[in-house]
């Protein structure tokens, strides 16, 4: 068996675990008490309408992650601390659909691909182990820190300001992104400069970026259910509505002119954080200003 042929079969028993484990994790959710973990319910077509939107940007490799967590912040449809782990369990099953699509019509290494979807599936999940048990003010803020590096990343990537070429430099960030991944921001921008050390067309990121993606996710998205740290209800919808938006992508659409949309994310995603940084702010704030027993002006 070649190591593509391996990576697919793995893919798909991780697929099987994944969907298990949140099946029972919905089932359980249930019969709990509220506030034990989310009753899991329809996602309704605003949820969907979102994950289908957002999962077919992501497929051209415009990321979902930041187009997402502005939604969230600006509908107010998912409260902080939760949209991590919302946005992991929700993508990834899209994203799993993308990595099959794209190892499959395009070439690359595969032991470069190997190595790379290892790196950030082991960042992804120590990553996860730690967001999962964090106060909503301290997700904010690394939220906030972590889309301003996206936006920089992806900067960097539109004027073509690489540094030079090294392989175990895009190993190690990788890793790094996994973890940082957990926090709430996509990788697919700090990814394209990353993939652009080693050389590569831009073409050939995306099997790279879609597969380690797909690993890291459902590694980190499984610890996010046993949690229950997440909207089961928005996670649903970004499943639901994404997996759709991925195929429509993949099969239908061949090149679009992405730099003006990309440019446009860099503004949203610096907005976001900087709208993440206010909320951490304000919420400080309300919590010095009600120990010392004074009235907080709205």
């Amino acid at each position: 068996m070649d190591i593509v042929r391996a990576l697919f079969v793995t893919l798909a028993a991780l697929v099987t675990i994944y969907v298990g484990r949140w099946w029972m994790a919905l089932s359980r959710s249930r019969s709990l008490p509220p506030g034990a973990l989310e009753r899991a319910a329809a996602p309704g077509l605003t949820h969907g309408a979102i994950g289908f939107i957002t999962n077919f940007f992501d497929t051209l490799g415009i990321g979902s992650f930041a187009t997402t967590t502005t939604t969230y912040k600006l509908w107010h449809l998912v409260p902080d601390e939760r949209i991590p782990g919302t946005m992991l369990v929700g993508h990834t099953l899209p994203v799993a659909a993308q990595a099959f699509a794209f190892i499959s019509v395009v070439s690359v290494d595969p032991r470069q691909l190997v190595l790379l979807i290892i790196s950030m599936t082991v960042g992804g999940w120590l990553g996860a182990g730690m967001v999962s048990r964090l106060p909503r003010r301290v997700i904010q803020v690394g939220m906030a820190a972590a889309l301003m590096l996206a936006g920089l990343f992806m900067t960097m990537g539109l004027l073509q300001l690489y540094p030079a070429p090294r392989l175990i430099v895009a190993l190690a960030a990788n890793f790094i992104l996994g973890a940082l991944v957990t926090l709430g921001i996509g990788s697919y921008g700090p990814s394209l400069v990353l993939f652009s050390l080693l050389g590569m067309e831009p073409r050939a990121a995306f099997p790279i970026m879609m597969g380690s993606g797909a690993f890291m996710g459902m590694v980190a998205a499984m610890r996010f259910v046993s949690s229950g740290r997440y909207s089961a209800r928005a996670a649903l919808g970004l499943t639901l509505g994404g997996i759709p938006g991925v195929l429509i992508a993949v099969w239908l659409v061949r090149s679009l002119p992405l730099d003006i949309v990309r440019w446009g994310v860099i503004v949203v995603v610096l907005y976001t954080a900087v709208t993440l940084i206010r909320s951490a702010v304000d919420e400080r704030r309300s919590l010095v200003a009600a120990r010392a027993g004074v009235p907080v002006a709205l």
